[in-house]
Formats: structure tokens, C-alpha cells, sequence
């Protein structure tokens, strides 16, 4: 069965990152914009970034314009709107599609893995959340409208769980 690990995905930086180096700890995959009503939640995914992290914990952001063009900006635009505004010290990676013939494999992967709400997997919008576990399984799938802090007795109970 095919895990998170074996994808792959550019950086901010434009450095290729195998998802292998994230072995072994729980992951909280989320496509983000710097111009959507939901980008307040890069707070949230801080703080569970920061509180998690030493405990195997990381939130991995992949910046997505297909949603009412709320991304537009450059790599590094990003990267500064990101650490000025809400101080992004989790992964960011390069600009993707999430839909569509150009969604990257690894929104593929996540999508069959836990299709959304009646069985659809097109990601809705902006901040759609994947919870996956220490082996590198989708375990859940949750909607924009949920608040990061919401996830902590999910991500607390997998960081419990061995590799």
C-alpha cells in the first residue's frame, strides 16, 4: 500500500524533497493561500506546528491558486507574506494543483486515500486538512472550515501510536 513517504515535492526554495525525510512522524498535510478568508488559520497550524513538533508532529503547507486565484504571488512572496504576517516556521513547498489533470501525485494519493463528504474527492477549498500517521497512512480528511486547534486530540492520540 502506497504511504505519503513516496512522493516527493519542491520547496519554497525549489529544492526537490522526497517525503521520506517526514518518516516516522504524524503529519497534518494542508493546501494553503495567503489571500483567503481561511488564511487566518496559518496561526492555528503554527501553533500545532510548535507545540507538536518535538514529539515527532509536522505540518507540511502546499500553497494552491486554483481556488478564486487567492495565491497569485511568487515563491517568495509567499515565503515573506507567510513569516511576516503569521511567523511560518513549518514546510512550505513550491505551488501546486490539488485538481485537475495538473493535481500533483501526492493530492492524488491523499484524495483516493479519504475522499471527502459523499464519496467526491475534489478538494473543495483552500485548507482542506489530511491527518496522516507515523506509517505514512491517510487517517482523515477535514474540511477548511475546521479549525486547526480542533485537530489536537487526533494528532495527540497518533503521536501516542509507535511507527
Amino acid at each position: 500500500m502506497a504511504s505519503v513517504y513516496d512522493f516527493s515535492a519542491r520547496t519554497l526554495a525549489g529544492e526537490e524533497t522526497p517525503l521520506q525525510r517526514f518518516a516516522g512522524q504524524v503529519l497534518l498535510i494542508v493546501n494553503t493561500a495567503s489571500q483567503c478568508g481561511f488564511t487566518p488559520q496559518y496561526d492555528g497550524l503554527e501553533a500545532l506546528y510548535r507545540t507538536h513538533a518535538p514529539r515527532g508532529f509536522a505540518v507540511l503547507g502546499f500553497p494552491c491558486n486554483q481556488f478564486g486565484r487567492q495565491e497569485p504571488g511568487s515563491a517568495e512572496d509567499i515565503a515573506s507574506f507567510c513569516s511576516s504576517n503569521y511567523q511560518v516556521s513549518f514546510p512550505l513547498f513550491a505551488k501546486i494543483e490539488v485538481n485537475g489533470q495538473g493535481a500533483h501525485p501526492l493530492y492524488e494519493h491523499l484524495k483516493a486515500a479519504r475522499p471527502g463528504l459523499l464519496g467526491s474527492q475534489a478538494i473543495k477549498w483552500n485548507f482542506t486538512k489530511f491527518l496522516v500517521d507515523r506509517r505514512g497512512q491517510v487517517v482523515a480528511r477535514h474540511a477548511p472550515t475546521t479549525a486547526p486547534q480542533a485537530l489536537t486530540a487526533q494528532i495527540e492520540e497518533l503521536l501516542a501510536q509507535p511507527a
